[in-house]
């Protein structure tokens, strides 16, 4: 995560530092290396993950008093919900390089704090043009978070850990929706008026100030190189290096104009839009979702909003686990893939029963949100280097492209029809066809 080219975090070589090679490791003091490793990097992570997501899908729930303030459409929101997502393919690839080049440490702190700030002045969006510009700027300003911590795991934990290690990680995400859907609604319900601002605009402003706080913490937290870690001994500071130099001789080293010309990169992208298009699907059209089942209260919908993402959350690490257990994430991500399609149709389809159409939204998470770990670890296990910080950033730009047309799509459908079923279908067969897609993909190594 440095200027060194080495897939090593700082460049740290097999033995640096160290006389001799050491003796064998056993399965239990590799354990308990890993476990180390888990618990000092992936809280705060988690943590910073959290904060990210509620100021990126935050916009959910100030649409609930938003439109009706600023006299804004389906269409608009939708379209101002999804154009974050071009400023962050744009600069997505660029941001990836540079945060290999100095280091996650200063790179992520410099994205956390800038979106912080971005997110904080949506408060004051007047209308349409001002909506659209400021998330165009937020997806600016956040790009490269994402694909700068896969890499940064990846230089940390060797493939056959990195499944569940991404959930762990990515858990952060139903987990950010268990904990933003009651807090948002909770702040517009209790802040709304106070001081002459709207809930919403008190929304963006609570948590864009969490995000800044946790930014310039990630500042004095991240560490990028093995040799400065405290927590870690000599010993398991030989045993890391050699673990890593064994993954990294399996994946194979690309320039980034060779990334840029591979064919299974791009295929890789276009499964991942697949993917995101359901994801965004839920995560911007959930509050939505329950609203259209009967349920009136922001309080309410804040709470049953939470369920799906708790019930998310452990399926996500058990399928991760899985993966990695046996060698295998193409089946893996096509029947998740499925199990997401078949919910987020048969929610729309039972909204008139509460209960069953929430079931339904719950199956709908639990394949949705346990795509993405499992995913990840097929492109960090192709290559390393500079070329894995292009193709993870290129992959997870041109996938996310679909926070732009999922939204825009579903909101056109919407004031066309006044329904959110035919927005379903369309996210239901991306699914079917992200399913399609990676069964077509032939496995470079035992682990895709």
């Amino acid at each position: 995560m440095s200027s060194s080219p080495s897939s090593y975090p700082g460049g740290a070589q097999p033995h640096a530092g160290t006389g001799a090679a050491p003796a064998a490791a056993s399965p239990a003091q590799r354990d308990a290396l890993y476990r180390k490793l888990t618990w000092h990097i992936i809280p705060f992570l988690f943590l910073a993950f959290i904060v990210a997501y509620i100021d990126r899908v935050n916009v959910s729930f100030a649409k609930l008093e938003m439109l009706s303030d600023l006299s804004l459409s389906e269409t608009v929101y939708g379209a101002g919900a999804g154009v974050f997502f071009l400023g962050y393919f744009i600069f997505e690839v660029p941001s990836n390089l540079i945060l290999h080049r100095v280091g996650a440490r200063m790179w992520i702190a410099r994205i956390m704090v800038t979106w912080s700030i971005i997110s904080c002045l949506t408060m004051f969006t007047q209308g349409p043009m001002s909506f659209y510009a400021l998330r165009f700027l937020l997806g600016v300003a956040e790009a490269g978070f994402f694909p700068g911590i896969v890499l940064y795991l990846a230089t940390w934990f060797p493939s056959n850990k990195r499944s569940q290690i991404i959930a762990l990680f990515m858990v952060a995400i139903p987990v950010s929706g268990a904990i933003g859907g009651p807090l948002s609604g909770w702040i517009m319900q209790h802040f709304g008026g106070m001081h002459g601002y709207a809930g919403w605009q008190w929304l963006f402003l609570i948590e864009g100030i969490a995000s800044l706080l946790v930014g310039i913490a990630a500042f004095f937290v991240l560490q990028d190189r093995i040799e400065t870690v405290k927590w870690l001994n000599a010993d398991e500071k030989r045993l890391l290096a050699q673990d890593l130099a064994a993954d990294d001789s399996t994946r194979a080293h690309h320039s980034v104009r060779q990334v840029f010309g591979s064919g299974r990169v791009w295929l890789l992208g276009l499964l991942y839009f697949c993917i995101a298009m359901g994801n965004y699907g839920l995560v911007f059209w959930l509050p939505t979702m329950i609203r259209a089942a009967g349920v009136a209260n922001l309080g309410n919908i804040g709470l049953l909003s939470a369920v799906p993402s708790l019930v998310s959350a452990v399926a996500m690490i058990l399928v991760a686990r899985h993966a990695d257990r046996h060698n295998e994430r193409r089946m893996h991500v096509a029947v998740c893939c499925l199990l997401g399609a078949a919910g987020m149709v048969a929610s729309v389809l039972l909204a008139q029963h509460l209960w069953w159409s929430m079931a339904a939204l719950i199956v709908a998470a639990i394949g949705i949100n346990s795509i993405a770990p499992v995913f990840w670890g097929i492109p960090t296990a192709m290559m390393g280097g500079a070329g894995a910080a292009a193709a993870i950033a290129l992959i997870n730009s041109t996938g996310n492209l679909a926070g732009f047309v999922s939204p825009y799509v579903i909101g056109f459908l919407k004031d066309s029809t006044g329904q959110l079923l035919p927005g379903m279908i369309v996210l239901a067969c991306a699914l079917v066809g992200g399913a399609c897609i990676v069964m077509s993909l032939k496995p470079q190594r035992s682990h895709a």
